[in-house]
């Protein structure tokens, strides 16, 4: 071989060990790089906080009281025979709200209800309070109920009243908005759940309807009603009346609940009258209560007032899944009761309490109460005395303050944890309930002669949070 072969050779060999050399240290370089972190360059996006502006604070009231079939011409006819006096006004005295009044184009001889707006001050919502009274006394119809105004909703449960003969109980459905809306009546009975004919409809804005229950529920002696509404919030509630062989034993107007939920207090239920007979057939307190989707077992304990061990054993409920059920609650003396249910499932429920079965008795529905956590106001309607009834859910006892409107009246409320007090206040005045902590469930119980009524306190609209809009 001669010394230029061998040259080249020995050449060509140290290019091949360098390139392979500058490989590996390419792949050392590579993988080192990825494993070991880079220097990066962050900016935060530019944001702005910016919070909504509220809108208007809108509440509908029930109207007046309705009778059906007077007109011996028309069976059909609803009739006004009681104006409902109301109670109104806003956390600030010096801010009246609007009122004014739907069209109720089915009604004959009365007017439709108040709607009650609050505009806004500057960047903040103003909270406004209204509830109504009315009492009647008539062959058909007897009895006094108040309700509190609400604020309309797309979704509402109304648990109460009864298609069985003798009953004479209507759904009431107000939109008091600017565009029509489409609702939907779903009924849970016996049957379970189904849209009965006649359970769709179409409201047109600033209306007021009424829907015959007998018509969507006939036979039915505990139903349960879901009014679904599209296009436009709805304020849904139940009148309902009974008429015992001709003889009017009550009227009451049911608002409704927002949404079922697994823990229902069921505040300031007014037992007027010492236990029956045992095995009497008339039961003076009756729990209705429904799990719409699924099966559940339900617990549901009466504790008295000021008390801390229930008044009666627990009931465990088992409930099939769209079927209402009802449970007697007696056994227990005349006074005030708070009646929670614990269920392993979303429920809703309510609570009909009777004066008696003779003429001149009234009877009410009791509906559960949502938590309270923000300074929220409330109106007592004209009537017998309310006697406001707080709960605390909390382990920690609470303050809370309940102040009229004017500011003359102020009372400081300690309320025991895992308990409940009572505040009396006069009827027709706007007060402010303010708790210093989580976890207050409130209601108020008017009950005088031949009258029995009662409604939750509701939470005030929280405000608008702030939102990042990003330019």
């Amino acid at each position: 071989m001669s010394d230029r072969r061998i040259f080249r050779w020995a050449t060509t060999s140290a290019r091949i060990l360098a390139a392979t050399v500058a490989s590996a240290v390419a792949v050392i370089a590579v993988v080192t790089a990825v494993s070991l972190p880079w220097p990066t360059l962050t900016r935060e996006p530019v944001s702005v906080s910016a919070t909504p502006a509220p809108a208007a604070t809108v509440i509908v009231c029930d109207g007046g009281l309705l009778a059906v079939g007077r007109d011996p011409a028309d069976a059909a006819q609803i009739s006004s025979v009681a104006a409902q006096t109301i109670t109104s006004g806003a956390a600030d005295p010096a801010e009246t709200p609007t009122e004014t009044r739907l069209d109720a184009p089915a009604l004959a001889g009365g007017e439709g209800p108040a709607v009650f707006t609050g505009l806004p001050h500057g960047r903040s919502r103003t909270d406004v309070a209204a509830s109504g009274s009315a009492t009647v006394a008539a062959p058909d119809i007897s009895g006094f109920a108040a309700s509190a105004c609400r604020p309309p909703l797309l979704e509402s449960w109304l648990v109460g009243g009864s298609g069985a003969t003798g009953a004479s109980d209507i759904v009431v459905l107000s939109n008091p908005g600017t565009v029509a809306a489409t609702v939907q009546l779903t009924t849970y009975t016996s049957s379970g759940a189904q849209t009965p004919p006649g359970g769709e409809l179409t409201l047109p804005a600033g209306t007021q309807e009424f829907v015959p229950l007998g018509g969507i529920a006939l036979g039915e002696v505990a139903p349960v009603i879901r009014v679904s509404a599209v296009g436009a919030p709805v304020r849904a509630s139940l009148q309902t009346s009974i008429t015992r062989t001709l003889i009017p034993g009550g009227v009451d107007q049911v608002g409704a609940a927002s949404a079922p939920e697994k823990a229902q207090t069921i505040a300031g239920v007014t037992v007027t009258s010492a236990p029956g007979a045992e095995g009497a057939s008339n039961a003076t307190t009756v729990l209705r209560m429904l799990s719409p989707a699924a099966p559940a077992t339900a617990t549901v304990t009466v504790t008295a007032v000021g008390a801390t061990q229930p008044a009666v054993a627990p009931q465990k409920v088992p409930l099939a899944p769209g079927q209402p059920a009802e449970i007697e609650l007696g056994g227990v003396p005349a006074g005030t009761y708070d009646v929670a249910v614990a269920a392993d499932q979303p429920v809703v429920s309510a609570v009909w309490q009777t004066t008696g079965f003779d003429a001149g008795s009234d009877f009410a529905w009791y509906t559960a109460s949502p938590f309270v956590s923000v300074p929220s106001l409330f109106a007592t309607p004209a009537g017998p005395p309310p006697l406001l009834t707080l709960v605390n859910a909390a382990e920690d006892p609470a303050v809370v303050a309940v102040t009229s409107q004017d500011r003359s009246f102020r009372l400081e409320v300690t309320v025991p944890a895992r308990a409940s007090t009572t505040v009396r206040l006069a009827p027709g005045g706007v007060y402010e309930l303010a708790p210093d902590a989580k976890g207050i469930r409130a209601g108020l119980s008017l009950t005088g002669d031949g009258a029995l009524a009662g409604f939750p306190v509701w939470p005030a609209d929280a405000a608008a949070p702030a939102i990042a809009v990003y330019p």
